[in-house]
């Protein structure tokens, strides 16, 4: 595509520069020229001049110079002649040719379209034709996961990702921002949320230590169309937010288990202060103290069961159940059973949630 690329903007300058002039690849083939019979020749004593650095050269009458990728020049422009006005012809079509490329390669860059469809910068009906022309497989199940850095270090995570993730063609690597990594992975079709959290946990350990690096995963929903690539990256991110607030420990958010978490998360903070408004008309949940919200998660944890509560908290049966009664007596509300405990749980995440997103008045 490149050949055809350069072919017609030398095509567009014949008339302009009076010398022959084209381009030559890495392999010192010519892949573009003015002289079209030229198209194809080796111009193999030029490779060590023309890419031995990023300055212009001069070869057996001809004055080149390289362009491409900053640390790996991938193609050089060449001008018959090697005085004054060769090296000034160089210089111009050498930057022209390589703005052009990198237009090129940023319109028609898979890792580029994939962005925009993961961020809606491109309308739903252009994806498809786009996804056509890049020859890109719009079936394929997919996934996204968003990788976050928690704690910044010098290593490249970006760099990393894209090493335990090589495979150009099936998994893409995308920067989101100085913190966020998306990466857009295919997998097997009727993949398990376990699997991947396994995949996830691969990422998060690998960077951890080898690199000392501390990272988040949420991790969207699959999705079998390209189209809806951006729903598993607003999945995954609403997993990383959703973990903020109700499971801070965890390194690894998976949208599918976010369970009830994920509803609160979308109620508008008014609603949820109204809520807990309405629950504890006797007093509120502030009047609870450390200790007894502690005894309360392990009640919880514990199914709800009072001798084995009592035993994990090392306290007598009777002094658990005098806590309870306590809890009782201030909110109303009777956690062993279990229509009042489904209650207070959840206003337990509701307060959570109030706390992240304090109402603004």
């Amino acid at each position: 595509m490149s050949n055809r690329l350069f072919q017609g903007i030398v095509h567009q300058m014949v008339e302009v520069i009076d010398r022959t002039f084209g381009v030559i690849d890495e392999t010192g083939t010519v892949i573009s020229c003015s002289e079209l019979g030229r198209i194809g020749e080796m111009q193999s004593h030029a490779l060590s001049v023309a890419f031995a650095s990023s300055d212009i050269a001069v070869s057996d009458g001809y004055t080149y110079k390289a362009f491409g990728a900053h640390m790996h020049p991938e193609y050089a422009v060449f001008v018959e002649g090697d005085d004054d006005i060769a090296a000034r012809y160089v210089a111009v079509l050498s930057v022209s040719l390589s703005t052009i490329k990198q237009y090129y390669d940023e319109k028609y860059d898979r890792g580029n379209f994939i962005k925009n469809v993961i961020l809606e910068n491109i309308l739903p009906g252009d994806i498809y034709i786009k996804a056509r022309e890049l020859r890109f497989n719009n079936d394929a199940t997919r996934v996204v996961l968003l990788i976050r850095i928690a704690e910044r270090n010098d290593v490249s995570v970006f760099d990393v990702i894209q090493d335990l993730f090589p495979d150009k063609t099936k998994d893409f690597v995308i920067n989101i921002n100085e913190t966020d990594i998306a990466l857009v992975k295919e997998v097997k079709a009727g993949i398990e949320t376990k699997d991947l959290e396994k995949l996830a946990r691969s990422i998060v350990d690998s960077l951890g230590t080898e690199f000392y690096t501390h990272v988040l995963v949420g991790i969207g929903t699959t999705i079998d169309s390209i189209k809806e690539l951006s729903r598993s990256f607003r999945e995954a991110q609403v997993s990383l937010e959703v973990g903020k607030v109700f499971d801070t420990e965890k390194t690894i958010v998976s949208y599918d288990n976010l369970g009830i978490a994920r509803l609160i998360y979308q109620l508008p903070t008014t609603l949820c202060e109204m809520f807990l408004k309405e629950i504890f008309k006797r007093g509120s949940i502030e009047s609870l103290d450390h200790e007894t919200l502690f005894t309360i998660q392990k009640f919880f944890e514990n199914n709800l069961n009072v001798s084995e509560t009592s035993r994990k908290l090392f306290v007598h049966r009777n002094t658990l159940v005098y806590r309870l009664e306590k809890i009782k007596k201030l909110t109303g509300l009777d956690l062993r059973e279990f229509d009042d405990a489904i209650v207070f749980k959840v206003a337990l995440m509701v307060k959570k949630y109030l706390n992240s997103h304090p109402i603004k008045y």
